[in-house]
């Protein structure tokens, strides 16, 4: 499970000194508790491992977004913090698809589907979510998803 991973990744960060881990890995730690405490009332709680996975991918999303705009600001400093917690983030997510692998997956959502048209987005989106949620990034699935059926 990524939870245990985790967990002994901020062990091994706190005995190795490593203060910026420690301090990345705590932040997942928390994200993750945030993410428990809101489907406590929810009847459908995702499998484990798919939570923790959306909650690192949104983690690395609101991370990117960051860097973008310290970058545009000139705050260079900040940005590559913000890079250094999306490399020790990364480190737990699944492994993810390559982009062949990606558009394969898709394409036989969309032959599955019958989706001919931008109209059925909504459709493939869904089934690629369900299936492929911890090998390919929403914001990458949904690009490729785009590209097929423009």
């Amino acid at each position: 499970m990524i939870r245990d991973d985790i967990k002994a990744a901020l062990v091994a960060a706190m005995k190795g000194g490593d203060k910026a881990g420690t301090s990345t890995i705590r932040l997942i730690q928390s994200a993750i508790k945030n993410r428990d405490i809101e489907l406590r009332t929810s009847d459908k709680a995702p499998d484990d491992d798919l939570l923790v996975t959306e909650v690192l991918q949104k983690m690395i999303k609101q991370r990117r977004e960051s860097v973008e705009l310290y970058r545009k600001g000139n705050r260079e400093e900040l940005a590559a913090n913000e890079e250094a917690e999306i490399a020790v983030i990364e480190r737990f997510l699944p492994a993810q698809m390559d982009e062949a692998a990606a558009n394969a997956a898709i394409q036989a959502i969309i032959a599955e589907t019958g989706a001919s048209s931008m109209r059925d987005m909504g459709r493939v989106m869904a089934l690629v979510k369900e299936r492929h949620a911890s090998a390919i990034e929403p914001a990458r699935a949904s690009a490729l998803v785009k590209a097929a059926l423009a």
